[in-house]
């Protein structure tokens, strides 16, 4: 049918019309020595013959256009108008302007049966040793930022909804429209010039600013024992710490020693009660951290470490133009329990109570051990053993499920190939392509000892692994995964070599050549090293050519254990041997790959005019279950570092707190929470005064025996006070009625799919129950008209 083939299709058959383009035109007067029809007539039924031939049914489709073309619509259509004219007057075949959903009417209606495809296309390359795996983890900064961004704006919709849109003049538009933007493929991919980069950013930044005080003021609204209507007028005001990941709150690096009480509110958006530990810089030892019943919580203080001060100190100055008047010397941890959907309250004091429950953390180094090459940490079911002479080597144990292994975690950076300007070598590593000239492992400085910090909630051990690479590996007594910060950077390239450094992590399961990715955080995909579904893989590029983009998580298995990584932002990995699972952490190349940005990926940051590589901090998650029961940690896990707690603080006179405000809230049923196995995706209050619901189950069929079932949300109970007058069910992007779209969804016929079983979906939610029901991987969406969107507040007040 109509238009033109894919970019790389049309420059080998010279089907461009810009204005400058080389493409020939249609030369139609025959006057003209270049008087060509027939020529170009040829061409064009060569091409689409060519494509036929490797297409189902008589119908195929040129599709039009590519990055920096069809910018002069005249040009484009003057011949196109040529091509369907001369190539239809020819008769060999049928040219038509055409529409996606022309075409694939014209498809399904040649009544085929088609191949499922149930995997992706990646990874993919436009041409040998060019494969476009490196913008994975291009820009992983800004990576960072859109996801950290992306989970708050699902707590500050929910926010918004609670308040009722636009009752305190706020909304999450500004940020919406920033993070929608920021989808972009050019722009979450990394592969923009810098100055792009730096406009999304600070679009975001603008959109979060704006959305933060909607966050502040709907807190502060929702625990005030006063009604809506007198939100505007909110005596309370929070703050809140958007670089808290660089170690700089000032709310909580206050001085409470003048019977000044720190109020720490903590929201939680998701659908069911979490219970974890909030870490915050503070500038004393002598703190108490209390529950709103007035009870003391254990709480934990350690140093911050130099490395986190220098990173704090350069960061707070390049984005925010100032210099920290404070200077932090500790970190207060403390576990929160929070309801769903809601919030609880604590409060940090200094003031002294009879055997206090503060513990300071204890801290030595490896050099400090007597006649030991071993360091453990954990005070709970999971525990890792240190060889302190065998570089990242440790033993992993743990208590409850018995599972018993070896990790050695290392490091090592790919060098970038060159651009060769004298046709030797037209493939470097860029923005998009990742092509390694060769793998350099990076041996941690043995001269630097290990640091072990011992405390009741978690424990640490820093390692300096060389000049620019500093790693935290955290165990919390209560958790049994892995925690691993990293700080990486500035990247050197005072050697003339860009580099792209990755993480391994080694085990001896025996996984054969096999690894899971999630995609876009939903179902994981079967990967099998150098190997490829569709068709016979010619490997020429045994690294780049292995890589996948990991958004969720990957993991490996055998017949006994299963190894799951986590990760705080979207990132390239791979399983490049038996046993091993590798992330991209951090991109730095001195050459453009030739792919459009005409520009190297070499981001500096820079402080009072001195410029150097960006640093990124960051982290990972690892966990090792017996096979098969590491879903369940994958997908809740993965649910809270997509959406973690959001801290508001207000500093307050001690002891008044509770007399005036509700401490805990949650818009739930006090009973109720969402199934193990369902996430709240979507709550946002609309324009037109209904509400967008979506609800997505998180498993796959067969991945959990217990939580790969049907699930059910009762609506009455998650929307707790609120009265539901109208459900209706929509399309996913809910731009029309579910049963108007199922009219109009065509039944393709399968190849095979009679003998396959059909997913298990939920059927019609019962207008008297309210009782929605999902099936494994399904996301359902609702528009909701409530009564009213504002419910009372519980306004008790504690005595």
């Amino acid at each position: 049918m109509a238009g033109f083939q894919d970019p790389w299709f049309i420059c080998r058959c010279d089907f461009y019309f810009e204005v400058n383009d080389k493409s020939p035109v249609v030369q139609d007067d025959p006057l003209l020595f270049d008087y060509n029809v027939q020529e170009r007539v040829n061409d064009f039924v060569a091409a689409a013959v060519s494509q036929a031939n490797i297409t189902r049914t008589n119908h195929i489709m040129f599709t039009m256009g590519t990055d920096f073309k069809y910018q002069y619509a005249n040009s484009w259509f003057r011949q196109m108008d040529k091509f369907i004219h001369y190539v239809n007057m020819d008769g060999r075949v049928n040219v038509l302007y055409s529409t996606p959903s022309i075409y694939t009417d014209a498809k399904y209606a040649a009544n085929e049966t088609w191949p499922l495809k149930l995997d992706d296309f990646f990874p993919y390359a436009d041409r040998t040793n060019a494969y476009w795996t490196g913008y994975f983890t291009s820009r992983p900064a800004l990576k960072g930022y859109v996801r950290v961004l992306s989970g708050y704006y699902l707590a500050a919709r929910q926010l918004e909804f609670l308040m009722g849109r636009n009752s305190l003049g706020l909304t999450t538009d500004s940020l919406a429209d920033a993070l929608a933007i920021a989808q972009h493929h050019d722009a979450i991919t990394g592969t923009e010039k810098q100055h792009v980069a730096n406009d999304y950013a600070k679009r975001l930044a603008i959109g979060y600013a704006e959305t933060e005080k909607l966050v502040g003021s709907s807190l502060a609204c929702l625990t005030e024992s006063v009604s809506y209507s007198q939100c505007d007028n909110s005596e309370t005001k929070f703050e809140q710490c958007p670089l808290l990941n660089i170690s700089y709150c000032p709310p909580s690096e206050v001085d409470l020693s003048h019977g000044k009480s720190l109020a720490v509110l903590v929201y939680n958006s998701l659908g069911w009660k979490r219970v974890d530990v909030i870490r915050l810089p503070v500038i004393s030892e002598s703190i108490v951290v209390t529950d709103y019943e007035g009870r003391e919580i254990e709480s934990q203080i350690f140093p911050i470490t130099s490395a986190a001060v220098d990173l704090r100190n350069s960061y707070v100055t390049a984005y925010l133009g100032i210099s920290p008047s404070v200077t932090p010397k500790f970190w207060l941890a403390f576990p929160v329990d929070v309801p769903s959907l809601g919030f609880t309250t604590y409060f940090i004091s200094s003031r002294k109570l009879a055997g206090s429950k503060t513990a300071m953390s204890t801290q030595y180094s490896s050099q400090e051990i007597q006649n030991s090459n071993t360091l453990e940490i954990g005070q709970g079911n999971l525990k890792l053993q240190f060889a302190t002479d065998e570089g990242m080597l440790f033993r992993y144990f743990n208590n409850r499920s018995l599972v018993e292994t070896s990790i050695n975690q290392s490091f090592c950076y790919y060098s970038g190939y060159e651009y060769d300007a004298s046709g030797a070598n037209p493939q470097a590593s860029g923005a998009y392509v990742f092509r390694p000239n060769g793998t350099f492992p990076i041996a941690p400085d043995r001269q630097v000892p290990l640091t072990v910090m011992r405390g009741p909630i978690l424990e640490e051990i820093h390692q300096q692994i060389n000049p620019w690479i500093y790693q935290i590996t955290r165990v919390y007594k209560k958790k049994e995964h892995v925690e691993v910060e990293f700080i990486v950077g500035p990247i050197p390239t005072n050697d003339g070599i860009g580099k792209e450094l990755a993480t391994q992590i080694m085990t001896t399961m025996t996984t054969n050549k096999t690894f899971y990715t999630d995609s876009n955080g939903r179902d994981f995909i079967k990967r099998i090293r150098n190997y490829r579904t569709d068709w016979e893989l010619q490997v020429n590029q045994p690294v780049a050519g292995n890589y996948y983009p990991i958004n969720l998580g990957i993991y490996i298995e055998d017949d006994n254990t299963e190894l799951s990584v986590l990760v705080d932002r979207s990132v390239g990995g791979s399983s490049l041997l038996d046993g091993q699972v590798e992330l991209m952490l951090h991109r730095r190349l001195l050459h453009d790959d030739g792919r459009g940005v005409a520009e190297k990926l070499d981001e500096v940051v820079c402080v009072n005019d001195q410029c150097e590589g960006l640093m990124i901090q960051g982290k990972f998650y690892l966990r090792v279950d017996p096979s098969g029961e590491g879903a369940k940690w994958r997908r809740s896990t993965g649910q809270e570092i997509y959406s973690p707690l959001i801290l508001a603080f207000s500093q307050q006179d001690s002891g008044s707190w509770t007399k005036s405000h509700v401490p805990t809230f949650s818009m739930a049923d006090a009973s109720y929470s969402l199934p193990d196995n369902v996430a709240l995706v979507t709550l946002q209050a609309l324009e037109d005064g209904s509400v967008l619901l979506r609800l997505a189950h998180l498993y796959e069929a067969g991945e959990d025996k217990e939580l790969s079932m049907m699930a059910e949300v009762d609506l009455n109970k998650l929307f707790a006070g609120r009265k539901i007058l109208k459900l209706s069910e929509m399309s996913l992007t809910a731009n029309q009625a579910r049963d108007e779209m199922e009219k109009k969804r065509l039944k393709w016929r399968v190849e095979g799919l009679a003998s396959t079983t059909a997913p298990v979906r939920g059927g019609p939610v019962d207008p008297s129950k309210l009782v929605v029901e999902l099936g494994p991987m399904e996301i359902r969406t609702f528009t909701i008209n409530f009564d009213h969107m504002l419910p009372k507040i519980n306004t008790e007040k504690k005595a």
